[in-house]
Formats: structure tokens, sequence, C-alpha cells
């Protein structure tokens, strides 16, 4: 088994998730496994990306790979843990990025009464976050390695894109605290917590909403996908840090 350590990356192939995959590829020096839901065209394009910025030596067997796999699915979730693991010989960090949501106000009430939204955001927010950790511990704790989930400055701070993705992004982070707890001392358990950016995700607000948020931030800006991937990589290779959620939001919960 190869000593080049291997991270998974959920909902990898664009935004956050893609972000994340060029610094642990780069910087941190690892193999990776990208998991996509549907658009096999942008994750194999970040596949051949990445090989031309890892500086691990060319060989005949890949150091990225690309696997489909939904994260609202247990079954996806445990295969896709197994064939990273079965690619690779070995699992050290799984960045745990998937998430949903649908566009409502935040402050109507009655816009929030949908529980197919509330089912929703629990399935992909919270519960898909618990079954890739359950499938993932035993390779985990083999490495004594780091699990890394993305939250959200709206678990933070009541706001954001609906009522019910705030709730289950604060569930989130409570649940890591709580599988750091369980995890622990083998398995370090963090959260990072972005305010908008401006992706595909964050440009689904309004321009009047994002011009509204940039003027809430204390720093004026948004923070962007790569101030959130150097913070994974932290958390990913930190000895000494678990429990913990590290908020990135230009100032915007202050």
């Amino acid at each position: 088994m190869s000593a080049t350590k291997v991270a998974l990356v959920t909902a990898g192939s664009r935004g956050v998730g893609a972000a994340v995959a060029r610094v642990l590829a780069r910087d941190a020096h690892m193999r990776v496994a990208i998991n996509y839901h549907s658009d096999v065209a942008a994750a194999n394009a970040l596949i051949q990306e990445l090989a031309k910025l890892s500086p691990l030596p060319q060989t005949s067997d890949p150091s990225f790979i690309a696997l489909k796999g939904d994260m609202g699915s247990r079954e996806d979730i445990s295969r896709v843990v197994a064939d990273t693991v079965h690619a690779f010989g070995r699992l050290d960090v799984v960045v745990s990025n998937a998430g949903w949501t649908r566009m409502t106000n935040f402050m109507n009430l009655d816009e929030a009464d949908n529980d197919g939204d509330w089912d929703r955001c629990f399935q992909i927010n919270v519960k898909s976050h618990f079954h890739l950790f359950h499938a993932a511990r035993p390779y985990l704790d083999a490495t004594e390695g780091a699990f890394v989930a993305t939250a959200s400055v709206a678990g933070v701070k009541p706001s954001g894109s609906s009522l019910p993705y705030a709730v289950t992004k604060a569930a989130l982070i409570h649940l890591v605290r709580s599988l750091a707890m369980i995890a622990a001392p083998k398995i370090r358990v963090n959260s990072v917590a972005p305010g908008v950016l401006l992706t595909d995700w964050g440009r689904q607000f309004s321009e009047v909403k994002l011009r509204s948020v940039q003027e809430q931030n204390a720093l004026k800006r948004f923070a962007t996908p790569e101030d959130v991937a150097d913070q994974v990589r932290f958390l990913a290779t930190s000895p000494s840090v678990t429990g913990q959620n590290i908020i990135i939001d230009a100032g915007f919960s202050l």
C-alpha cells in the first residue's frame, strides 16, 4: 500500500469541492478521489487538471479518479468509499461537501412550511454526512485520518437560502462536534462554515441580495472557494484540531 495519503472529496467536481481537491493535490501532495453527482465532463476535466497540478511522480496507476454517486443514497455512499479504498488502498481524509437547498425567503414562515424541503435538507445536509462518516470510519481509524464537513454560516447566524437549510446546517455543526467525541482519539472531525461564495450555488441569489450581503460583510468583499479550501487543508493535516467549526464569511456573522 502506497504511503501517499488519499482524500475523498464528495460533490467535488465544481465550486468549493473542486477548490479543495486542487489544494489537497497540489499543496498536500495527496491522491484524490472526486465524487460527482451528474456532471461527468466537469469531473473528468478536474481529474486532468489535478494530474498537471500534482507534484507526485507520474506512474501507470492513476493518482486521481472520478466516482459517480448520489450522496442522498446510502448505498451510493458506501460504494464510493469502497471504490476509493479499492483504487488507492487506503483513505486518510474525507471532505464531506454535499449540500442541498431550495431558495425561499428566509423571513417568510409560510414559504418554510414545506415538508419536502425539510426532508430533503435533513437527508442531504445532515444524514448524508453521518452515513459518509459511518462508511469511512474503519479506514480513517486505520490511518488516524480526518473528516471535514462543509456546513454554512447559515448554521451559525440565522440567515441563508431557506429556514430548513439554516436549521439543518446548524444540526450538521452539532453532528460534527458529536462525531469528534465519538471518533477520538484516532479520527479528527471538523467543519467549515462558508458565507456566501460567488459559485454557481451563491449566484442563485439575486444581485440585490448579493450586494446586500457584501455590504453586511465586515471586509466588504466575499470569501472565495480558495479561502475555504485553505481551511479544509489545514483541518485535514493538523494533528491537534478536532470538534471545531471554522467560519469563513468575510465578517458576515460579526
